[in-house]
């Protein structure tokens, strides 16, 4: 779990970045902000291409800004998603599993039909892979 204040600033920075998508061809804008254990936020937004599969999903986009800054150490506490027009927004199979990738216990946090649902990632992605030997 995380306090208020932190979910109120993740889908803050989830909105924002929603505000730069680039999504001309779905007209679905996604923004998407993660905590890491060091306490920063990263964000980032959908990114797509006329070629669909190399469309970038914003959970991906914050990922791999937060990696970048973090190097390989990082780890995600949390992650909210946001979506414009409003939808029920939880990661795709794909993003859940880099998701695991540097946070299997990761809170994530996104609209649902009754309002914002939170849920461990493990929840989301039961028996996700994991490399033999390598922790998640």
């Amino acid at each position: 779990m995380i306090s208020a204040g932190l979910r109120s600033r993740l889908l803050a920075a989830a909105r924002r970045a929603m505000a730069k998508a680039y999504a001309p061809y779905s007209q679905l804008r996604v923004g998407a902000a993660l905590l890491t254990g060091r306490g920063a936020i990263f964000s980032g937004a959908n990114l797509e291409n006329a070629s669909f599969g190399l469309t970038l999903c914003a959970e991906r986009v914050a990922i791999a800004a937060a990696a970048a800054a973090e190097g390989p150490d990082l780890k995600i506490q949390a992650l909210a998603v946001v979506s414009d027009p409003r939808a029920d927004c939880p990661p795709c199979g794909a993003c859940r599993q880099v998701i695991r990738e540097f946070g299997a216990e990761a809170l994530i946090i996104f609209p649902g039909p009754d309002g914002l649902v939170e849920m461990n990632l493990k929840e989301l992605l039961p028996a996700g892979f994991q490399f033999p030997g390598k922790e998640g």
